[in-house]
């Protein structure tokens, strides 16, 4: 938000008693207009905030804007607006206006310069009896407050939804730190913590993971440790604390001496994060690349574009195949008591069975389309581009499981997740559970608790999983009593090691890894083992969902304890989760 710059520039300016403000929404145009017209006769600043958010008043200030005429108004009259990105904006204002875009700065260097360049002496020392510790701790919060803007650019990796924290979260924090500072004795780090990483910042977060991260985060720059002139932030040592006598222009002088890019030690990361940044950054700018191609002429091979998208249909048509009859399965799997897979096995063939039918649905629609058989819909259109840019259609992508991957990587899993049904068909029960292949996996892990709560007469809400992750050499070739075991998981952020069976840093270059087959143990009234990490397990590389009534995220499916010798902020900082499909 440009107001506080504004109202600074207009405090340079000796204008701060002539700048008249206002909010810009419902009923507010009338008021605007007053405003305008009397500071266009007694020469004044007027400040319109959030144009966006009052679109039906702006045809009425283009026609107001367009009536000034500079040599009846006042020489001082200036108009400021602000608006986020929005279509209704007058494109005339825009053409005739001295226009400023505000982006927040890249780079935690940028943002401690920006930080900095609006603070001063006077603020600095403000704290009365306190400065030493109000400076140090200062430079803390600027520096958490880069860290966490800047985590966004690795992904998921940094935070699984992309938060937009703002100045206003930085100021309000500076405000609260030399309020506690002046009033309590000690430094109050809990008050200091729960208010930045649960109320300013923790506000803005919606995923529990995240928060449990940005709580990390600040535990770092919020301590005591952070007094001592020769503490570093990171373990280089590039980011470190300053001596408290140092004035305004000495952190300047640091805060520009510090490197432009950031490494990923900064944030508590891999080093293989720098190279998830950049195909995050590759893959974005080839995207519309692809987008932008013409949808006439030839494809591959000198085939024109309709007879690359017929020939994909025919070959999709050939590898998927129809629905699964549910009668048989029905027979031979009955809903009993004793046996929740048997249900699960069921509601998995159902869902599944509703995608086979569309893919063979739209695709024959497509074939007959494109030859001039039945008329061509908007869409078929949208999914003939699909199609020929290798993209799973929007039309599949509603009735199907959540995955990232492109049409012909989607096409062949699609197929591996119906042979993992066929053979729980034909064989019965598999002994290792394929956790990626299933639909809606929560149904499975709930049908285990339920074979659990049935057998020992126990209620299912009192029991929750053990883990137990098998070790290298360890064949399974039947079901366990309790529980089950499952494979088909991948770790990103760290490996597991076979040698030393616990969780270690990756190996560089090396994004994601297999993770062994691991035993799921129900367990009544259980509790918690120290010196684990609690890891979540997604389905896709995104991570982030969207809320469902359970409470979670569509995209979560359950956290796992696993074995660690480093302590679990190290690998929150990390971002280390398991995943159940990649993008390829």
């Amino acid at each position: 938000d440009p107001a506080a710059d504004l109202y600074k520039f207009a405090e340079e300016m000796k204008f701060s008693k002539k700048l008249l403000a206002i909010s810009l929404g419902q009923g507010q145009g009338v008021r605007a207009e007053a405003l305008m017209k009397s500071a266009m006769e007694r020469g004044k600043w007027v400040f319109f905030q959030n144009c966006h958010l009052c679109p039906s008043w702006m045809p009425s200030m283009e026609k107001l804007i367009e009536t000034i005429d500079a040599d009846k108004v006042h020489r001082d009259f200036r108009l400021w607006l602000t608006s986020m990105p929005s279509n209704k904006f007058p494109v005339s204002i825009l053409q005739n206006s001295s226009k400023m875009t505000v982006e927040p700065p890249r780079g935690i260097k940028a943002n401690l310069l920006k930080t900095y360049s609006s603070l001063n002496d006077d603020f600095l020392l403000s704290c009365e009896g306190r400065v030493s510790e109000f400076k140090s701790l200062v430079l803390s919060l600027c520096l958490f407050h880069g860290v966490t803007l800047e985590r966004r650019k690795f992904g998921a990796l940094g935070f699984n939804i992309p938060y937009e924290f703002t100045d206003g979260d930085l100021r309000i924090c500076l405000s609260q730190l030399k309020m506690f500072l002046m009033e309590y004795s000690d430094v109050a780090f809990k008050v200091l913590t729960y208010t930045a990483g649960q109320i300013n910042y923790g506000g803005r977060v919606t995923d529990d993971w995240d928060r449990r991260c940005i709580m990390n985060i600040i535990h770092d720059f919020y301590n005591d440790t952070v007094f001592n002139p020769e503490h570093i932030y990171s373990p280089s040592g590039v980011y470190h604390q300053l001596p408290p006598e140092i004035e305004h222009a000495g952190y300047m002088d640091y805060v520009r001496s510090l490197p432009i890019n950031d490494t990923p030690e900064m944030f508590g990361l891999h080093d293989n994060a720098n190279i998830t940044f950049a195909q995050n950054e590759t893959f974005t700018l080839l995207g519309a690349l692809v987008q932008l191609q013409p949808k006439t002429g030839a494809g591959g091979g000198d085939k024109s574009r309709e007879e690359v998208i017929e020939s994909l249909a025919h070959s999709i048509l050939e590898k998927v195949e129809k629905p699964i009859p549910i009668g048989p399965v029905f027979s031979k799997f009955p809903v009993i008591y004793e046996e929740s897979m048997n249900s699960v096995l069921v509601q998995e063939i159902i869902r599944y069975n509703k995608l086979l039918g569309a893919i063979h649905q739209t695709l024959n629609d497509l074939l007959k389309a494109t030859k001039g058989l039945v008329v061509m819909s908007q869409i078929l259109e949208e999914m003939s581009t699909d199609l020929f840019n290798n993209r799973v259609p929007s039309l599949w992508a509603a009735k199907a499981y959540p995955s990232l991957k492109p049409l012909a990587a989607w096409v062949t899993d699609l197929g591996l997740r119906i042979q993992f049904i066929h053979e729980w068909i034909e064989h019965g029960i598999p002994a290792v559970f394929w956790i990626s292949g299933f639909f809606f996996p929560q149904a499975f892990l709930t049908g285990t608790l339920q074979n659990f709560a049935r057998r020992e007469v126990i209620s299912i809400d009192t029991i929750s999983f053990g883990f137990q992750v098998l070790r290298q050499g360890e064949v399974v070739k039947e079901r366990p009593k309790y529980g089950c075991y499952i494979r088909g998981l991948f770790m990103e952020g760290a490996q597991w090691s076979l040698e030393q069976h616990r969780i270690v840093d990756s190996r560089p270059k090396e994004l994601y890894t297999e993770f062994p087959v691991m035993w799921l143990i129900p367990e009544a009234n259980r509790e918690t083992i120290t010196g684990m990490y609690e890891c979540p397990v997604y389905k896709t590389l995104t991570r982030a969902g969207t809320l469902s009534t359970t409470g979670h995220s569509t995209n979560f499916v359950l956290p796992v304890e696993i074995d660690s010798k480093e302590p679990q902020s190290y690998w929150i900082k990390r971002g280390v989760a398991l995943i159940c499909a990649l993008n390829y």
